[in-house]
């Protein structure tokens, strides 16, 4: 059902505005955040699954395709950080009046759901990070999978060409195998304006996190993939050790950064594993 709230935002509806939508009806509510590039439709092969448990919420981040009122498209001034997307989930969160909220973020969202139980903690029992990293580029002590040239080249790509980036970036974070969940995240590329596309990248791709997962000291899973080109395989032992809080890490088998969308039997049976149901 699409979400109906009395609360609203200078009169808009946020709630509204990102395309909320609540399914199921358990005690617990769920909210689920897509990464970049991406929109809740990537989410369609497990929430029937978690709406059999929890409250599920889904929404659409600003910069999406399929945001269409104006009044909430990605502005790339106020999105220049992961601190207006932490805003934007505190506020819908706030809007539908839910507390104490298991948070499921994949990508980049795990990382925007760690900044907003920092904002808020009162919002958030438990956080679900999903092939997420705090920092994409190396340093001396830390492997964040690329070089600075590596990023300088995506963007490059991306701004020079945009439909033929958005035709073959799915190929490297996909799974090939799947050719349909290929064709999926390749359409919700494609939908992403070019001009949203250039800024958010360059917000994405050159975050740096770290220091904020020390401030996170509630129960923590970090799940990957046993083979993920964006990020590499010493991320998630990284941010079990920064974490204060009670954090698993679990590895899911299958390749590539979608495990929602090419291995959703096997993401459901370790998120039902670790969560108890």
């Amino acid at each position: 059902m699409v979400v109906n709230s009395n609360n609203n935002n200078n009169g808009l509806l946020l709630s509204r505005g990102l395309n909320a939508k609540i399914m199921g009806s358990g005690k617990e509510a769920m909210v689920l955040g897509h990464g970049f590039g991406g929109n809740q439709s990537l989410w369609d092969k497990i929430v029937p699954k978690l709406s059999e448990v929890y409250r599920v919420v889904v929404f659409d981040w600003s910069f999406a395709g399929s945001i269409k009122d104006p009044n909430f498209m990605f502005d790339p001034k106020k999105y220049a950080s992961y601190s207006a997307f932490a805003d934007d989930l505190i506020a819908l969160i706030d809007e539908l009046g839910l507390t104490s909220t298991i948070f499921l973020g994949h990508s980049m969202s795990g990382l925007i759901g760690c900044l907003a139980y920092t904002k808020r903690p009162d919002l958030f029992q438990t956080l679900i990070l999903l092939c997420s990293s705090p920092r994409y580029i190396n340093t001396e002590d830390y492997e964040g999978g690329f070089n600075k040239s590596d990023i300088d080249q995506i963007i490059a790509n991306i701004e020079s060409n945009y439909e033929n980036w958005s035709t073959n970036f799915p190929c490297l974070v996909v799974d090939e195998s799947d050719p349909q969940s290929l064709s999926r995240f390749q359409k919700c590329l494609k939908e992403m304006r070019p001009e949203v596309a250039t800024p958010l990248a360059r917000t994405v791709f050159s975050v740096d996190e770290r220091e904020i997962l020390e401030k996170v000291d509630i129960p923590c899973i970090i799940l990957q993939t046993k083979n993920d080109i964006v990020v590499p395989a010493s991320v998630p032992t990284f941010m079990q050790k920064k974490i204060k809080g009670s954090c698993t890490v679990r590895v899911i088998n299958t390749n590539g950064h979608f495990p929602h969308l090419t291995a959703h039997h096997e993401l459901l049976q370790v998120l039902g594993e670790v969560l108890g149901f």
